[in-house]
């Protein structure tokens, strides 16, 4: 079975890496990818350890993990990524999430910035 953020490789190979890592991605993309996983899993750990301190959501973890459990996750769509690599320090990716909740398909899409501190990517949030 492919990785839940849609790559060809398996969870193992793929967002599990990170998942273990702390989120020591070498991409944006890789972090938004893992992210994703992440919220199908309902993995609230992962999802405040790579949110960017200065917006984490911290008080809203126990929501966002019962959002992420109530509703089931049926793939993830990258539509565009700036900057973002390896070398970069900042880039965004712009993607649709979708979901079941309560009978309806649902869509998140969003174009999510992300800052590289350290050597490691966070999110930061939506991009302005």
């Amino acid at each position: 079975m492919n990785c839940y953020c849609g790559t060809n490789k398996t969870y193992q190979e793929c967002c599990e890496v990170f998942h273990r890592n702390n989120g020591k991605t070498d991409t944006a993309e890789q972090l938004m990818r893992s992210r994703y996983s992440a919220f199908v899993l309902a993995n609230g750990d992962y999802l405040m350890t790579t949110h960017h301190k200065s917006t984490r959501p911290k008080k809203e973890k126990k929501a966002i993990v019962k959002w992420a459990k109530s509703v089931q996750w049926i793939k993830l769509e990258v539509l565009d990524t700036s900057k973002g690599s390896k070398d970069d320090i900042e880039g965004t990716v712009t993607f649709k999430a979708y979901f079941f909740e309560n009978g309806n398909v649902d869509v998140i899409h969003e174009k999510s910035a992300f800052v590289k501190e350290n050597e490691q990517w966070f999110y930061l949030g939506l991009s302005r």
